[in-house]
């Protein structure tokens, strides 16, 4: 099928099919024509390849890789993309034999990454992943960067690292290595202010274009201290929202938390962005609950929620309270999924774009919270005003009640950490 948009970039994307695969090549293609959306192309072809193991040398075989520059020059392809990372060595050759600018899956996501990136942290994270990615491929980058034009693949480092050598990039490396730990004491220091605030924290993890943002700002909607302009970017497209957010909720009964987002993940995603990434990703490993959010309607659901829990894995996470929820329930006429023993973990079915049973996810949440809440009354010195606006911040204050006398203040509240104040508990509810 051919596609024209001579607007975009257009490219043409190329992958190989081999026996021990555990995706399906078509879904996988599938997936790398929305990555090179994400990135601002179009894809005008695709061409794949069987074959019993990968060719050192071409990737995909000489044979095909000519086949693929016929292709390049009858459509008039800017672009060839590979469904998986290349070897410095076969970039190269891929590139003499084609004549094309030639980007693999790996520097393709790289790239939607250093274009979506706003953070400073962030722009640091990508910054040194690609500075990682391409250290070894210096000779194969020398020929397609110095093509005019740009785009794909081209992003972030660029043409600017052209003529630096080895020695420079290891130093840029070290250099932004150092950034990135004066960045980790900031995201310390927010972390404590959160964990003294005493208010439970969830965060969202999933398959990227799962309805992770959607999701959020549905639950912060919810929240009696709704604010507008808290809400999130969303937009149908892979890796839409890259730097992690961070909101408050409210739970059924009464009590704030808070909830966050984290970058989407996707299959055969860079070890160099894992890695770089962990600053971030390791939000998870503070996160009193864990919302493993799920695309119900995808066909390959099942590959998408294993490398979710791989990753996982890696995070040393996965003994963490975790409920999965199945999204987008509005696009499968049948629940095929309530019976599915394979899903042992706590789940739920919903639909983040018209809302269903997000009441029902939020009792959820608030059932499986490590921290139970309790109702408490507690009688303070009015002296201690300092107390009184503590909680009024940061928890449901039901009432307050004055002594005539002025001597005490009483509040009715909601409370998780009574004991740390049993000081002034007169008593306490369920």
């Amino acid at each position: 099928m051919v596609e024209t948009n001579i607007k975009k970039e257009r490219t043409l994307i190329a992958g190989v099919e081999l026996a021990t695969d555990i995706i399906d090549i078509d879904n996988s293609m599938d997936e790398l024509k929305e990555l090179v959306k994400a990135a601002g192309g179009v894809v005008i072809a695709r061409v794949t390849q069987r074959k019993d193991r990968i060719d050192p040398a071409y990737f995909i075989g000489r044979g095909k890789a000519l086949e693929i520059k016929n292709y390049c020059q009858e459509l008039e392809i800017n672009t060839v993309v590979f469904n998986d990372e290349l070897s410095g060595a076969q970039l190269r050759n891929l590139e003499k034999v084609i004549d094309k600018k030639i980007v693999d899956r790996t520097n393709l996501i790289l790239d939607i990454f250093a274009n979506r990136a706003t953070s400073k942290e962030g722009k640091l994270q990508v910054k040194l992943a690609q500075l990682k990615y391409r250290l070894p491929r210096l000779v194969g980058f020398r020929d397609y960067l110095s093509r005019e034009g740009g785009g794909i693949g081209t992003r972030g480092p660029g043409e600017q690292k052209l003529e630096t050598d080895r020695r420079h990039i290891l130093r840029e490396i070290n250099q932004i290595e150092k950034a990135l730990k004066e960045a980790e004491k900031t995201r310390n220091i927010k972390r404590k202010r959160r964990k003294d605030s005493n208010l439970p924290i969830v965060a969202l993890v999933g398959y990227t274009n799962a309805g992770k943002s959607t999701l959020l700002n549905h639950i912060i909607r919810m929240s009696e201290e709704y604010d507008e302009s808290k809400k999130v970017f969303v937009y149908d497209m892979l890796f839409a929202t890259l730097d992690t957010s961070l909101r408050r909720g409210q739970l059924p009964n009464g009590q704030y938390f808070l909830i966050t987002d984290t970058v989407g993940f996707v299959s055969k995603l860079p070890t160099h962005l894992i890695e770089a990434f962990k600053g971030t990703l390791e939000e998870v490993r503070f996160a009193d609950l864990i919302l493993h959010v799920v695309d119900a309607s995808n066909e390959d659901l099942d590959i998408q929620v294993q490398t979710t829990v791989d990753i996982l894995k890696d995070l040393e996470v996965l003994d963490k309270p975790i409920i999965t929820v199945f999204n987008k329930m509005d696009k499968v006429g049948v629940n095929h999924l309530l019976y599915d023993s394979r899903y042992v973990n706590k789940k739920i079915f919903i639909s983040s774009k018209n809302g269903t049973d997000l009441d029902g996810l939020l009792q959820l949440i608030q059932d499986n919270l490590p921290i139970k809440y309790k109702g408490v009354v507690l009688l303070i010195p009015y002296d201690n005003q300092s107390l009184v606006n503590y909680f009024l911040e940061n928890y449901k204050v039901n009432y307050i009640e004055y002594k005539e006398d002025g001597t005490e203040i009483g509040l009715n509240i909601n409370l998780n950490d009574y004991e740390k104040y049993s000081t002034y508990i007169v008593r306490t509810f369920k």
